[in-house]
């Protein structure tokens, strides 16, 4: 393929629609003898004159009108590629492809993703709800939402959205039937139900009002990298878990789930937005963005 082949068209036709040389330098912004030279080699390509041109005059040749005809247009069509493109910059439009943890997604997301798409009506949406480590760039994600522990790549950028609360639950059925720990240690002794997706998801680390830090190395009754079923199996019974208040729907409140260790300090997950770069934004990501951060950040 000829990579040369659009060379000195704008050039061209710029110099055919000013009628000068120097009136199209003016008008590019290069020096008379770019111009020049660029219609020379232009024509030295193409292996045809293209223009007459005396010190006084500028004329097509017979094969410069043939060429002027079609080159006016693609140049044309370029730039109305270009401004098409510069548009979809300004006005956010089109898919936007988010990742984000289930129950935050359920819970928190939705109502977001309301009040985007009465703003942005032209924004359509692809949300993928998983609690798993996922790849932006090799999964085309433009926007993923995930709690700090998952920050550990470097090339990417990470904006806080807020800092949750996370707390140690069990159904009160449960603990009718197993008894009700005080102290963290006492979980050893208990069916504890884990997080998979964290890192060391077995070692539950809890602050007294002093300062001073508890860690308790625990056997997993059930260990599951989804929040949502985490939640399930806590209602259902089957066991004690902990984790953020924004995974819980109302089960705290409606009394269908108890908070344990409300003498210890609450555990804090920072949730944040995270993206590959800020280079080359389009308006759809950085709008979102922008409104996440307005309705829900700190």
């Amino acid at each position: 393929m000829n990579t040369q082949l659009l060379d000195g068209m704008v050039v061209f036709n710029e110099v055919v629609k000013c009628g000068s040389f120097t009136k199209a330098a003016d008008k590019i912004g290069h020096s008379t003898s770019y111009i020049s030279k660029e219609i020379n080699k232009l024509e030295e390509r193409l292996g045809v004159r293209l223009l007459h041109r005396t010190t006084r005059t500028l004329n097509l040749t017979a094969e410069g009108e043939i060429y002027h005809a079609q080159c006016r247009q693609i140049v044309e069509d370029a730039e109305t590629l270009e401004s098409a493109m510069l548009g979809h910059q300004t006005i956010p439009k089109g898919n936007l492809k988010i990742s984000c943890p289930t129950n935050f997604g359920l819970n928190t997301l939705t109502p977001l993703l309301m009040k985007f798409s009465e703003k942005y009506p032209d924004v359509t949406f692809d949300v993928d709800l998983n609690d798993r480590k996922v790849d932006l760039v090799a999964e085309g994600i433009d926007v993923a939402i995930r709690a700090s522990q998952f920050m550990n790549d470097s090339s990417l950028i990470s904006r806080k959205i807020k800092t949750f609360q996370g707390v140690t639950i069990a159904s009160p059925d449960y603990l009718a039937k197993n008894g009700t720990p005080t102290h963290p240690h006492e979980l050893k002794n208990h069916k504890v139900l884990c997080y998979s997706n964290l890192t060391n998801y077995d070692v539950w680390r809890y602050i007294e009002q002093d300062g001073n830090v508890v860690e308790v190395e625990l056997d997993s009754f059930v260990t599951t990298n989804s929040s949502q079923l985490e939640v399930a199996l806590c209602v259902a019974g089957l066991g004690i878990t902990r984790m953020p208040l924004f995974n819980l729907n109302g089960e705290l409140e409606s009394g269908e789930l108890v908070e344990l260790f409300t003498h210890y300090q609450r555990v804090n997950v920072e949730m944040n937005l995270v993206y590959p770069s800020r280079k080359h934004m389009s308006s759809k990501v950085r709008s979102f963005i922008d409104f996440v951060l307005e309705e829900i950040g700190e």
